[in-house]
C-alpha cells in the first residue's frame, strides 16, 4: 500500500539547523508542517523559502508541542523529526520503501548524535532507537518532559528499518551545560509532580557514579576517545543535578509546611 507522508517539525530559533533538516526531507515526504514557538531569528524566513506550512503556537511542553504538531499534519502517516536532525541517505531509502509498502503501525530507526563535531557511537548514545515514523491513528505522545517519545498503542505492530537519523546536538560544552540546566529543571519538577520520593544523598551519588561507569565502561564510551569521556562525565553530572534538584523541591516543600502548618 502506497501512502502519503507528512513531516512534523517543532522549532524555536533554529536558523542554524532548520535548512539542513528541510533539505534532507526533499523527495521523501509529501508535506512538511512546522510548528514554531514564536522564533525571533530567521527560522520562519528559512522555512517559508522551502514552501512548508508554517504554524506558530505557544510552547506548553515538549510532549504537548509534539502532540500538537502531529495533529496539524494533513496525512495520517507521519514522520516526526526535530529541527536539529536530518535523514541519512540510507534512512531516506528505507522510508521511501516503507511508503510504497506500509505494513506496520510504526517504524523505528537509530539516531546518531554529533557532539562538538564528533559522531558518538557508544556510551549509550548509539544506537539510540527512536519511533518517529508512524500511523498517528495507532500512536500517541508519551515520555516525561523534557524527553518526549512516540508510543504505538497496545496491540500495534512495529518494525525497525535501516539508516540513521543524524542529530546535531551541541556545538560547544557551554551549550550542553546551559541546555541540561534547563532540562534538569523540567525533569526534576516533572518527577516531583508525579510523586517521585525525595532521594537520599547516597542514592544521588550512587545513581551518578553508576551512570558514568555503565556508559563509559560497559557501553564502551571509552571507544569515542576524549569526546566520549566528556559525554559520559557530563551525562553522569546531569543525573546528579536532576536528582539533587528533586531533593531540593521536597526540602522546599517541608520548609513551607513548617512555616505555614495550616
Amino acid at each position: 500500500m502506497s501512502v502519503k507522508l507528512s513531516a512534523a517539525i517543532m522549532t524555536f530559533n533554529e536558523e542554524r539547523n532548520i535548512a539542513r533538516c528541510l533539505q534532507s526531507l526533499q523527495g521523501v515526504v509529501d508535506e512538511i508542517v512546522v510548528v514554531d514557538s514564536y522564533s525571533t531569528d530567521k527560522t520562519e524566513e528559512i522555512c517559508k523559502s522551502f514552501g512548508v506550512r508554517f504554524i506558530q503556537h505557544p510552547f506548553e511542553g515538549y510532549i504537548e508541542q509534539r502532540k500538537y504538531s502531529i495533529a496539524q499534519a494533513e496525512y495520517d502517516y507521519v514522520l516526526a523529526i526535530d529541527a536539529d536532525e536530518e535523514l541519512s541517505g540510507k534512512l531516506k531509502k528505507s522510508i521511501l520503501e516503507v511508503k510504497q509498502n506500509w505494513t506496520h503501525d510504526g517504524y523505528t530507526f537509530n539516531r546518531m548524535t554529533n557532539f562538538w563535531g564528533s559522531w558518538i557511537r557508544h556510551g549509550g548514545w548509539y544506537p539510540d532507537r527512536k519511533m518517529r515514523l508512524f500511523d498517528r491513528r495507532k500512536a500517541c505522545s508519551a515520555g516525561i518532559n523534557p524527553h518526549d517519545r512516540i508510543a504505538i498503542v497496545e496491540g500495534g505492530t512495529e518494525k525497525h528499518i535501516k539508516g540513521d537519523l543524524l542529530h546535531y546536538s551541541y556545538y560547544t560544552m557551554f551549550e550542553f551545560i546551559a541546555q541540561q540546566n534547563k532540562f534538569t529543571d523540567i525533569a526534576s519538577l516533572e518527577y516531583y509532580k508525579r510523586g517521585r520520593k525525595s532521594p537520599s544523598l547516597c542514592s544521588i551519588w550512587i545513581r551518578s557514579i553508576w551512570k558514568f561507569v555503565r556508559d563509559y565502561f560497559f557501553r564502551w564510551g571509552f571507544l569515542d576517545g576524549y569526546t566520549g569521556y566528556i559525554v559520559c562525565k557530563l551525562s553522569a553530572n546531569v543525573t546528579f543535578i536532576k536528582y539533587a534538584k528533586l531533593r531540593q523541591l521536597h526540602d522546599l516543600e517541608k520548609k513551607q509546611k513548617k512555616t505555614n502548618p495550616n
